[in-house]
């Protein structure tokens, strides 16, 4: 039964840390495709993790992989709806 949480546990690092790489350096607190992305990856992971059947490790990561796809789906729509932020200059 640990096992199975340490694999698990290993299996959602490693699906954070490659979606970390697709951050670049541009990357702006109000990035809606990065923010879906990942929420979409933990919810798509506890879902698929707590639904019924005998794979749970296996129904978490493909739960995690749709997640950050419809995720990131989403949060794209909503960053191409959204103006362009205005640099105010700050303290010149």
């Amino acid at each position: 039964m640990k096992l199975k949480v340490v694999k698990f546990m290993l299996a959602g690092s490693i699906c954070i840390a490659g979606l970390n790489g697709c951050t670049g350096q541009e990357a702006v607190p109000s990035n809606a495709t990065q923010t879906g992305a990942v929420t979409g990856a933990i919810a798509g992971s506890v879902i698929g993790y707590n639904t019924k059947g005998h794979d749970r490790g296996k129904r978490a990561v493909i739960g995690g992989l749709l997640g950050a796809a419809a995720g990131g789906a989403i949060g794209h729509a909503v960053d191409t709806q959204n103006p362009e932020p205005v640099e105010t200059g700050g303290w010149e």
